[in-house]
């Protein structure tokens, strides 16, 4: 949300007929009567009338600082590219008019870094999977498991039988995250593509080619598939 956009709000306007008003006049009568010129003690209250509104405002959303060298690949290169993406967007916009068509366009850009923003937290959590398998080390546990099988050819004893089914559920737990890492990783080249496509239209709705609300809805789907991975990876419990 730009400044201009929380400016227009029904929060904003309340804090600008509010008792900041009374607030701003008592200032600027107190500069006045200690002596100030009238204008200099005017623009202090209104300087003070401004501020108080200014606070009131909505601030914008957090959105997070998004370091693809902080990830591993491939990772960091589909960061990289959706990052990309988005200047690549807002280039586009910021050849457009100032107008209403222009506002749409920020709108939806905004609205492309919430995408930005789960697409870093889809990212991350892919990362963490890795680490989690790299953790579990799925080659020395194979090896270990071939060293307990042998060994129990010789020594069927409960203690190694038990050792080989531990060492067996942590191997097939090391796959499952291995298969859902891949997944993930498929679907973020998957809405890579999607946004590249996006980014490009955009200059067909600059010229006035492709209609505005028609690619706000397309957007809003690509935030919502990846709101979706974001969840779904929530929940997965990499023990």
């Amino acid at each position: 949300m730009g400044v201009r956009d929380r400016f227009f709000t029904p929060q904003t306007a309340k804090a600008i007929m509010s008792w900041r008003i009374a607030l701003g006049v008592g200032v600027a009568v107190a500069m006045a009567v200690t002596g100030l010129p009238l204008l200099v003690a005017i623009a202090i209250g209104l300087g003070t009338y401004i501020a108080f509104v200014l606070v009131a405002m909505p601030s914008g959303p957090t959105r997070p600082d998004i370091d693809p060298f902080a990830l591993s690949e491939p990772w960091r290169q589909l960061m990289q590219q959706a990052q990309g993406s988005g200047r690549k967007l807002r280039t586009t916009i910021d050849g457009v008019d100032d107008g209403p068509l222009k506002q749409q366009l920020v709108a939806i850009a905004d609205q492309l870094d919430r995408g930005l923003a789960e697409a870093w937290a889809v990212a991350k959590r892919g990362d963490d999977l890795d680490d989690t398998i790299r953790n579990l080390g799925p080659t020395s546990l194979r090896s270990k498991l071939d060293t307990l099988r042998s060994r129990s050819g010789d020594d069927p004893s409960p203690d190694t039988l038990a050792a080989i089914t531990s060492v067996e559920q942590q191997l097939e737990t090391a796959e499952r995250l291995k298969q859902r890492s891949a997944e993930t990783a498929d679907s973020l080249r998957a809405t890579q593509t999607r946004l590249d496509e996006l980014v490009a239209r955009a200059s067909e709705v600059r010229v006035g080619m492709a209609d505005t609300d028609t690619y706000a809805r397309d957007v809003d789907d690509l935030v919502i598939r990846l709101e979706a991975l974001h969840q779904a990876l929530e929940e997965t419990n990499p023990g």
